[in-house]
């Protein structure tokens, strides 16, 4: 059985059997038993400029694979295309930020298009829509983000807190319905956080029957509309 090892090369040129090529040059045959090497791929055992670590494989030009690449990071400059099947995952905390430059389109394999992010008229169209739902069965509640829809069913006085709106943030909206058909003399009481109001009130009550309202922050206060 062949076995095989290691073996070192001396980059000293010779007329038969010799090494050529730069130091740190990886090495490639050219015929008539020689190799030789280049600056367009090379090892650095040292540190090299400011943007090789010791230890680097440095390859300038193009890399062909037919098999699988496997890394633990990836550092990618000057993407014009990518091509990819089957689940992607990005990021591993809360605070991960990917930003693009540039529309965004997701649809479905038929074509549909479901959303689309457009930066030429900067604005987001989707095919349906539908926005977080919190119940509210209890007689004091609290809304919180990113709640969107709060849907009070308990048959009896209810008081809503209606959190800051610089919590929500600007541009935020927030729905309140009541979803008890005979509500029997009772309401339902929005108050504001300290310091904030809904249209310049403190609080606001929904009576009679199946009401309903829409509040939207600018981020210093609530308003109806």
């Amino acid at each position: 059985m062949a076995k095989f090892g290691w073996a070192y090369v001396s980059c000293t040129g010779s007329d038969d059997g010799g090494a050529y090529g730069p130091t740190g040059s990886v090495q490639f045959l050219t015929g008539a038993g020689n190799t030789s090497g280049t600056l367009n791929f090379m090892y650095h055992t040292a540190a090299y400029g400011s943007s090789y670590a010791a230890n680097s494989l440095v390859l300038t030009g193009t890399l062909v694979v037919s098999g699988t690449i496997s890394a633990s990071h990836y550092h990618i400059d000057n993407v014009t295309v990518i091509d990819s099947t089957g689940s992607t995952y990005f990021g591993n905390s809360n605070d991960d930020r990917h930003i693009r430059t540039g529309s965004l389109e997701v649809a479905k394999v038929a074509g549909n298009v479901i959303l689309r992010a457009d930066n030429t008229t900067e604005t987001v169209s989707v095919r349906g829509f539908r926005g977080m739902y919190t119940p509210v069965t209890a007689a004091k509640a609290t809304a919180s983000v990113p709640s969107y829809i709060l849907g009070v069913s308990l048959n009896n006085n209810v008081e809503i807190n209606i959190p800051a709106a610089s919590t929500y943030g600007s541009g935020a909206i927030l729905i309140i319905k009541d979803e008890v058909v005979g509500r029997g003399g009772t309401n339902i009481r929005l108050t504001a956080s300290a310091g904030y109001n809904i249209d310049n009130s403190s609080f606001y009550i929904l009576t009679g029957s199946n009401p309903a309202i829409s509040l939207y922050s600018n981020g210093a206060n609530w308003f109806v509309f």
